[in-house]
């Protein structure tokens, strides 16, 4: 078991380093873009179609992390209402609910991704698979947190950062 969470953790890892890196190179694309633009008057003809690629995954990705460290949309005023009982049963709802959206994600996305596979981009001649293709690796990851979650199992790893921006 110990070797399993330590290979989840590699991946889990990889990919948050696969976001910062996407938005750090989201960051400098534009910047060179404009920077270009204004003093040469010209822009990179990939510039745009990376950007946006970059765009998709980093969304998409992003969505899994919230699902991974609860920071969804949650309506706590309603619940509170209820008893502790309750919310543990609503929880377990939404952790259904929650993996069923993966595995929509996974389905339909893999699907969406083999039928885009024979057209291509304009300027980088990528297929369009490649923006598509992110939504069946998010679709793994919001199943494996849900599922982990259903159990019990505590997947956020940044936790306490809202007490220290705080103080």
């Amino acid at each position: 078991m110990k070797t399993l969470k330590k290979a989840a953790l590699k991946i889990d890892s990889a990919l948050e380093a696969f976001i910062l890196i996407a938005l750090t190179a989201m960051v400098l694309i534009v910047t060179a873009q404009v920077f270009t633009r204004k003093l040469f008057n010209y822009v990179a003809p990939w510039s745009e179609e990376i950007t946006l690629l970059l765009l998709v995954w980093f969304a998409f990705m992003g969505f899994a992390i919230g699902f991974r460290e609860h920071i969804h949309l949650a309506m706590d005023a309603f619940t509170n209402l209820f008893g502790e009982r309750f919310n543990r049963i609503w929880d377990k709802v939404i952790r259904v609910c929650t993996f069923a959206f993966g595995m929509y994600l996974i389905v339909y996305g893999w699907d969406f991704a083999a039928m885009m596979k024979d057209s291509t981009l304009p300027a980088t001649k990528f297929s369009n698979s490649v923006v598509y293709g992110v939504m069946p690796i998010t679709g793994v990851m919001i199943c494996v947190y849900s599922a982990l979650q259903f159990f019990g199992i505590d997947t956020r790893r940044h936790q306490g950062l809202e007490e220290e921006n705080i103080s």
